[in-house]
């Protein structure tokens, strides 16, 4: 039963197609499954796997289609059939991106960035409130990997993502690979980040792998998902959980993907350096 399996206390994977036959078959120990909505809001065999899954591991939907970033707003079809989708599995978590992906009825196949000003806040801020009044749940907000800076930002992703936060009551989660990419790619100091945001707000985190694309200007950092977690991102997401306790932690990883095993080993290695970093701390599990 889901009672048995604590999120807090055991790292999740992301649950992909190559994988769910041996999950249904073995039912290893991990603390939860997350899966993105959209490639479940039809039935189908896809959906009957994710409902006998969900019977021993709780759920995150993870959704990369609301487009939260929309000056249109969001698709009110799209949120409906997240939301029917949330009510049929009951999910521990929802959340989705800082991101807008949609212009004139037209979705693009990528999260793209926003300028952060006031401006972009008073959007993005009514369309969380509106996607959390039709969900009925807290929704987490993730912070993106970033390539370049907009001229149009007047304070920092963390300052929005914050501000966000106390307009809108949502939550946040913790993308610790994508705040490494950010940082090396914009010069700016990760810890720095962390500080500028909200203590309380975050609900989730995520840790992925990345690659290195080297151009004549130096390296840029690629958040593709695709290999193991780096050392310094294990280094990044201890000092995370030091600052803002322990929370339901995913690995990411979508290209390349490596036996199951392998995820879980990254999972249970989350845990390893959580618990490390919680040793002698004052931070309780996040329920």
């Amino acid at each position: 039963m889901i009672g048995t399996l604590s999120v807090c206390g055991s790292s999740g994977i992301g649950l992909r197609h190559p994988h769910v036959g041996e999950m249904r078959q073995r039912r290893p120990l991990v603390g939860f499954l997350e899966v993105h909505p959209e490639n479940y809001m039809h039935t189908g065999p896809g959906l009957d796997d994710l409902e006998d899954l969900r019977l021993s591991y709780p759920l995150s939907l993870h959704s990369v289609g609301l487009s939260l970033a929309s000056a249109e707003g969001i698709c009110r079809e799209h949120l409906n059939k997240f939301n029917r989708l949330a009510n049929k599995l009951q999910p521990r978590l929802v959340s989705a991106h800082l991101a807008w992906s949609m212009s004139e009825g037209v979705y693009l196949n990528d999260l793209l960035p926003l300028p952060y000003n006031t401006e972009s806040l008073d959007v993005v801020a009514s369309n969380v409130d509106h996607a959390q009044q039709v969900l009925g749940r807290r929704l987490l907000i993730e912070n993106l990997s970033a390539y370049l800076a907009l001229s149009g930002s007047r304070m920092t992703e963390a300052e929005f993502l914050g501000e966000l936060v106390r307009l809108t009551g949502c939550g946040l989660l913790l993308d610790v690979n994508n705040v490494y990419v950010s940082a090396h790619n914009l010069s700016f100091v990760a810890l720095e980040y962390f500080n500028q945001l909200p203590q309380g707000a975050i609900g989730e985190i995520h840790l992925a792998g990345h690659a290195i694309n080297q151009t004549p200007d130096g390296a840029v950092l690629i958040d593709d998902h695709g290999s193991r977690v780096p050392e310094a991102v294990w280094q990044l997401y201890a000092e995370a959980v030091s600052r803002f306790g322990q929370h339901p932690t995913l690995i990411e990883w979508d290209a390349d993907l490596p036996a199951l095993d392998v995820l879980i080993g990254e999972a249970r290695m989350a845990d390893q350096i959580a618990a490390a970093s919680l040793e002698g701390g004052h931070h309780a599990c996040a329920a």
